[in-house]
């Protein structure tokens, strides 16, 4: 490597900060370009950090930080605009004619361990793979259940296990026959479910139409419209903060139905009360994301 006096290497740090290239820099001082990258070598790193330290400063006055983003379906024009008809459509309903009817439905599946990526660890540097300081999961949480129930204003349904994977026959013979329709025998009664597979095939659409269930319409990708959901996160968090977890997929199904017989009904009454703030919000985000996906 070439070495240059102090002069010379001001300089071309000078240059170099100035925004002249390497190549630039080492035809004007006629020395080669591996001279002036590692010249370089010492100041990149600090500069890079240094660079983006102004950049983060200047945001944050702004207003703007860094965040985690949010992970949610990929919604397309079709889908926004659907949601936001289905909102517009619905906006003028009010609780006690038309959501204290409905009966809200969903399935969800619950693991038997729960692993939480929020969670840190105090460690000092090289203890990264020490056995305190790993947060050991088995692979896809160590299996778990798939539950389905319903709530509305003044109830909800059993919790229902849903064994292996679900399709139209068995949604209709174990789980609407038995369970949801003697919910929809009140007067007035409306069934809402999504647009999955077993619940829009025609087995299923014939079966609702034969016992005269009145069915909501709704939107694809719209779980942020359907309190339930909110409902399974209550599920959820009861069911983490036991002191034992359940070490097997039978206790984990017996867990999840005291859990959700505890969970108090004005909770309930609370998340289907948010209907008409769930449309207003989706019309205010044009059928986009809102505050109430989970």
């Amino acid at each position: 490597m070439s070495q240059l006096n102090a002069s010379v290497r001001e300089n071309a740090l000078g240059r170099l900060q100035a925004g002249q290239s390497q190549s630039e820099v080492a035809r004007a001082l006629r020395v080669s370009r591996s001279t002036i990258s590692r010249l370089m070598a010492p100041f990149s790193t600090n500069w890079v950090v240094s660079s983006r330290a102004k950049v983060r400063n200047r945001l944050h006055t702004t207003g703007l930080d860094a965040y985690r983003p949010l992970r949610r379906n990929v919604l397309t024009r079709r889908h926004c605009q659907a949601r936001m008809q289905w909102a517009n459509q619905h906006l003028q309903w009010t609780l006690a004619n038309n959501w204290h009817h409905v009966v809200f439905s969903d399935e969800s599946y619950f693991l038997l361990q729960h692993h939480d990526s929020r969670r840190r660890v105090y460690r000092r540097q090289g203890e990264r793979y020490h056995q305190q300081c790993v947060d050991e999961a088995p692979p896809h949480g160590g299996g778990g259940v798939m539950v389905w129930g319903t709530i509305t204003n003044i109830g909800r349904s059993q919790l229902v296990e849903v064994p292996g994977r679900l399709n139209a026959q068995h949604y209709v013979q174990d789980i609407l026959q038995p369970h949801a329709l003697p919910l929809l025998a009140a007067p007035r009664a409306q069934f809402q479910h999504d647009n999955a597979r077993p619940h829009t095939a025609r087995l299923t659409t014939n079966f609702l139409a034969a016992n005269n269930v009145n069915t909501l319409p709704w939107p694809s990708l719209s779980p942020d419209l359907n309190p339930i959901e909110h409902a399974w996160d209550e599920l959820g968090r009861r069911l983490n903060a036991r002191v034992n977890a359940p070490p097997n997929r039978r206790q984990l199904f017996q867990a999840l139905q005291q859990e959700w017989d505890n969970i108090p009904q004005q909770t309930l009454r609370r998340l289907i009360a948010s209907m008409p703030r769930r449309c207003q919000a989706e019309i205010d985000s044009r059928g986009s994301h809102t505050r109430y996906w989970l």
